[in-house]
């Protein structure tokens, strides 16, 4: 994931209007990494009691490091669409930083799981 984040901010460095074609093709972003998010998430989430209810952040210190973790991908995906919309930053840049929150919210639920730790439903207040 962190090689995978170094070619994300290579992609959002080089912007696709203006980089020479050389930079263009060594910074491209292909949908494999993406692809393979997906299956991650497949396999982590067969793994884990369905979801019935909104979890807040919660189930011990890795799980929420993970909840954590999935806050800050959020908000460089936020970040990224506008650099995407205009046609400077290549889609699946964005397509895999969506991925990478939903695997790091997978994989804080699946460390609750394995911890033995409670996760906390969201409760609407009356």
């Amino acid at each position: 994931v962190q090689c995978m984040l170094q070619d994300v901010g290579s992609n959002i460095a080089t912007p696709l209007s203006s980089a020479r074609e050389a930079h263009l093709k060594r910074t491209a972003f292909s949908e494999k990494p993406v692809l393979e998010l997906e299956q991650w998430i497949d396999s982590y989430s067969e793994q884990l009691p369905p979801l019935r209810a909104f979890i807040l952040p919660s189930g011990g210190k890795s799980s929420a490091a993970l909840h954590f973790s999935r806050a800050v991908c959020r908000r460089a995906e936020r970040c990224v669409v506008p650099l995407v919309q205009a046609g400077e930053a290549d889609p699946n840049v964005a397509k895999y930083l969506n991925r990478l929150s939903d695997y790091l919210f997978v994989l804080a639920r699946y460390a609750a799981m394995k911890e033995g730790k409670e996760e906390k439903i969201y409760i609407k207040p009356e």
